[in-house]
């Protein structure tokens, strides 16, 4: 699988680190134990398409959103994720 960095360009998925599923929330901190526990240790295992955290380990560290088929390992699109997302966006310009 390759990924296309927006700051690096087009890499080798073996440069970058799985940070998990990007369509996660955290529960409320006053949550109960079973919500924490739920949270921490139950995953889905979504057929097609679906949204990850990656982290360009082996490049520019950016933190990124990729949007993938699971089936296909086919990606769709990939874009900076966080505070480098507002850096890049103000490197750009108006």
């Amino acid at each position: 699988m390759r990924l296309n960095c927006p700051i690096c360009g087009d890499r080798d998925a073996s440069e970058f680190t799985y940070l998990g599923d990007a369509s996660r929330t955290m529960p409320p901190l006053d949550a109960d134990t079973g919500d924490w526990t739920t949270h921490v240790y139950e995953r889905a295992n979504p057929m097609g398409r679906h949204r990850e955290y990656w982290q360009h380990s082996g490049g520019c560290r950016a933190v990124l959103t990729v949007e993938r088929d699971t089936v296909t390992h086919k990606v769709l699109s990939v874009w900076i994720t966080g505070p480098q997302a507002a850096i890049q966006e103000d490197e750009a310009g108006p």
